[in-house]
């Protein structure tokens, strides 16, 4: 879009949900997913319309006609700008891809750990270093680990900036959304480089990409773009980068993730959600509108409000709720500090949420 000096991009799509959530996306002038001033420039005027009664407009042809753009040859010489593929090609790895049709797999195509049975069987019938996998519209990733552990995408998200200040020396700034892991606080923390924590949402890490912030944005949900990239959450740079990183360090995933651990402190993060009944949910709003001292015991030292309700613990662990906007669901985020604090954790979370 941005080669082609387009005014704006719609996109069709349901990406990783059920097909009755096709919707439409719609992506302004640079790439990047639209801000919430221009979707509700857009709702009002749809509004508007509906409310007035007239008839839906029809848009006439341009008069020199539609024009068909193929777009993969430039988007795949971009990869290849970004990506060392020589390395991830001499090194010999395995890598087994899994693109999640969707309808042809009997499921929604969610690149999540309980969907990728057929991935690890795979790469355990090759012996493959790695499996990625992408959902239906391929901007969210999902990553398998040579012995068949799912690695949760807020740790690749951790390791690739960690591999990308490493090898480019990109220094100029990292972004995660408020319930992606603090593993990147501490790296951002280690690396001097300075961090930016966004209301959840990729449009606002698109921002930050546009104005070269950052050599690297994620979220937890398994969206992520780099410094050069488009503004916008793409799991096929996300996968390709891990196979590099993997191919030339020459470690498994989980190697690399203790060796960070080891580094800056381990991190456990956890996302939980919680039904609720009309009343539950009316309730709920309210104590989201408290400042808690203590969490199931545990001390309250700070209270973030970017997106929803977080509450760091004593210690570092922390908990973050956000309600959902479509249904009577609560999203629970929690990141122990200890592997063994993570039951509990989550257990005070809940309490805190229905008693």
């Amino acid at each position: 879009m941005r080669r082609l000096n387009a005014s704006g991009a719609i996109n069709f799509t349901a990406s990783h949900n059920p097909p009755e959530y096709n919707g439409i996306k719609y992506s302004t002038p640079d790439g990047a997913p639209a801000l919430p001033e221009v979707t509700k420039q857009i709702e009002a005027a749809i509004d508007s319309l509906q409310a007035s009664g007239a008839a839906i407009p029809t848009v006439a042809a341009p008069p020199e006609g539609c024009e068909a753009v193929a777009v993969k040859h430039a988007f795949l010489k971009r990869l290849a700008e970004l990506v060392d593929l020589k390395a991830i090609a001499k090194s010999g790895i395995k890598v087994v891809y899994d693109p999640f049709w969707g309808a042809g797999g009997g499921h929604a195509p969610e690149p999540d750990d309980h969907l990728l049975g057929d991935a690890k069987a795979k790469m355990k019938e090759i012996g493959a270093a790695l499996g990625i996998a992408t959902d239906g519209d391929a901007d969210r990733f999902g990553i398998v680990d040579s012995d068949g552990t799912f690695i949760q995408p807020n740790y690749i998200i951790a390791l690739l900036f960690d591999y990308l200040v490493e090898t480019r020396n990109w220094r100029n700034g990292v972004a995660k959304s408020v319930a992606t892991t603090n593993l990147v606080n501490a790296l951002a923390d280690h690396h001097k480089v300075p961090l930016y924590e966004t209301p959840v949402g990729f449009k606002y890490i698109g921002e930050l990409i546009n104005q070269d912030k950052i050599a690297i944005g994620g979220e937890e949900s398994a969206g992520l773009t780099i410094r050069g990239h488009v503004p916008e959450k793409d799991g096929v740079i996300a996968g390709l980068l891990v196979a590099e990183m993997v191919a030339v360090r020459g470690k498994s995933l989980g190697t690399q993730l203790k060796e960070l651990f080891a580094k800056v402190g381990s991190y456990y993060p956890v996302r939980e959600n919680f039904h609720l009944t009309a009343d539950q949910k009316a309730a709920f709003t309210e104590k989201l509108k408290a400042d808690p001292t203590e969490l199931g015991g545990r001390k309250v030292v700070s209270v973030v409000r970017t997106d929803g309700l977080k509450l760091v613990l004593d210690g570092g662990s922390w908990v973050c709720y956000r309600l959902s906007g479509t249904e009577p669901v609560v999203r629970a985020y929690t990141e122990a500090r200890d592997e063994h604090d993570m039951e509990a954790l989550s257990a005070a979370a809940k309490h805190f949420v229905i008693g």
